[in-house]
């Protein structure tokens, strides 16, 4: 476990504010409802914050995971722009994503074909394949199914909507950042700090460019810390991770960042911290019953738990101001999409 504090840091730097038009359609989708916005004063003061905001993301359109607003704002802007039918929607996913990818096409009457990792659950592929989309195993890492799924939809002429920029394919990774700007609408709160989980980085982006003046901190898990390796490279390149990938917070289990993400954390994130899969563990035991927080749901809290619990981080906590005045906000990001895992860790079953 580490935290780096960003020196690359741009506190003057400005974000484009989101399309109001993102808010519009996405509560045209049918079965749309803001999701809760959860206060836990006990909580707050046993970690010796002020406050303490949790959204939680598992009622999001019925598919346990804020993945959604940016797949379906995506696919929207595709159709609209291209005005066809009949498309095949590929992308690659540890299993939040794709499910999200084939939701959507399967609302706007079209085929999906999801990539995942060899590692993914069974229990994230069927809920992949039960949004009527063909699953594709890769024998390899995250990383290896983004390959794959650019690989075939350039031969079989599908379209890919990923939540990962990499060179040649920027566009559609901005729509998806685009459309989790949902999210954050729904917050009237203005908290001083926002923890928040980063696998490639697109959901924390968006988090940069909503809450201007808050402090901004990633959490990603140990084993797979490419924007804490990006963070402290010498130039502020983006780097792979150099760890193996493997995480409970499988969500995370990503390698390299966006190139999209990347600009924008590296101007306006705060703090990049990554921690043991033990405190996404816990995180998950304190939300539980009120909040079903998944591995990755609750790395956020994991996030916030270290902070203020271990003496490793005791001076990232003085640098980021975090103190008993302090008002925070974290992002519950998927319910219990692995329910054997999830009884495991919560009840010890």
């Amino acid at each position: 476990m580490r935290a780096v504090l960003n020196r690359f840091l741009d506190r003057h730097a400005r974000f484009p504010k989101p399309d109001p038009a993102v808010l519009r359609f996405h509560q045209s989708v049918p079965g749309y409802q803001p999701t809760p916005l959860h206060s836990l004063p006990g909580l707050a003061r046993e970690l010796g914050v002020g406050s303490l905001l949790v959204k939680d993301e598992c009622p999001r359109f019925g598919l346990k995971a804020f993945k959604a607003l940016g797949a379906s704002w995506a696919v929207h802007r595709f159709l609209e722009r291209h005005g066809r039918a009949g498309v095949t929607f590929a992308s690659a996913t540890d299993g939040n994503h794709g499910r999200a990818v084939a939701w959507a096409a399967r609302l706007t009457g079209n085929r999906a074909v999801i990539y995942v990792p060899r590692h993914t659950v069974p229990a994230r592929i069927d809920a992949i394949r039960s949004e009527g989309a063909e699953v594709i195993v890769v024998d390899g890492t995250y990383d290896d199914a983004v390959d794959r799924a650019d690989h075939d939809s350039h031969l079989n002429g599908w379209q890919v909507i990923s939540d990962t920029a990499y060179p040649g394919y920027m566009e559609i990774p901005a729509w998806v950042m685009e459309g989790y700007s949902t999210m954050f609408a729904e917050i009237e709160a203005r908290p001083d700090i926002v923890i928040i989980q980063a696998g490639v980085g697109g959901l924390a982006a968006a988090a940069v460019q909503h809450f201007a003046g808050a402090k901004l901190v990633c959490v990603q898990p140990s084993e797979a810390d490419g924007l804490l390796e990006s963070a402290s490279s010498e130039n502020g390149e983006p780097r792979s991770t150099q760890k193996s990938q493997r995480t409970i917070m499988a969500g995370l289990a990503c390698g390299v960042p966006s190139l999209l993400a990347w600009p924008v954390l590296k101007r306006g994130v705060t703090l990049f911290m990554s921690v043991d899969d033990r405190f996404a563990a816990e995180a998950m035991r304190r939300l539980h019953p009120m909040i079903i927080s998944g591995e990755t749901g609750a790395a956020g809290l994991g996030g916030l738990i270290a902070l203020c619990r271990e003496p490793e981080f005791a001076q990232s906590k003085e640098q980021l101001g975090l103190s008993g005045d302090s008002s925070v906000l974290v992002i519950s990001t998927e319910g219990d999409t692995d329910p054997e895992n999830y009884r495991a860790i919560v009840h010890g079953s």
